[in-house]
């Protein structure tokens, strides 16, 4: 049986090959989510009405964040339920590391926490300081977060580079919106 990705001793990754990886998804994940960001603007608001009231603003984000939340949800269930059925885990995170089968779910389920938080903040922030076509990043934004999450959890048995398109696709939106909210607060729409 072979050894997955992940578990490989530090000797034997080629950090070259797996940085150039994680550059090259990255990239994609940067143009991935600027295209959509402005696809969202520009062409979302003839399909869909945005809020121009900042209440309802904060309602349409605390919606769009839900599926993060629903995604975190998915990934409690996935640990809770294969400790449940492991007698190598059902001891709970205090008896020890999870085991081997348990591990990957484990890892999704730590990473997922922190994303959605960092998610959370950038969408309440952007329903805090703007309104309108700005609000169609939302959506978009929780779209991307599912399919990142998807592409982290299916590649992480492959490691770093396994798994760096789907970090970059769940992150980038966030971190982008955090630039956008900043623009937004300091010189308005």
């Amino acid at each position: 049986m072979t050894r997955p990705e992940f578990k490989r001793p530090p000797e034997e990754i080629d950090m070259a090959v797996e940085e150039r990886a994680i550059r090259r998804d990255t990239s994609i994940a940067l143009v991935v989510t600027l295209a959509a960001f402005f696809g969202a603007y520009h062409y979302l608001p003839g399909l869909m009405e945005f809020p121009e009231q900042r209440a309802e603003a904060l309602a349409m984000a605390a919606l769009a964040w839900a599926v993060p939340a629903f995604v975190l949800m998915v990934a409690i269930l996935m640990v809770s339920t294969g400790r449940r059925f492991s007698a190598a885990d059902i001891g709970g995170q205090a008896a020890g590391p999870p085991s081997e089968k348990l591990a990957i779910k484990a890892a999704f389920l730590q990473n997922t926490l922190e994303q959605a938080v960092i998610a959370a903040g950038f969408f309440f922030a952007l329903a805090a300081v703007a309104d309108g076509a700005w609000l169609a990043l939302l959506p978009v934004s929780a779209a991307l977060f599912v399919v990142g999450r998807t592409l982290f959890y299916l590649g992480y048995a492959r490691g770093a580079k396994g798994r760096s398109l789907g970090m970059s696709l769940t992150m980038l939106p966030s971190f982008v919106g955090y630039f956008v909210v900043a623009w937004l607060f300091l010189f308005g729409a």
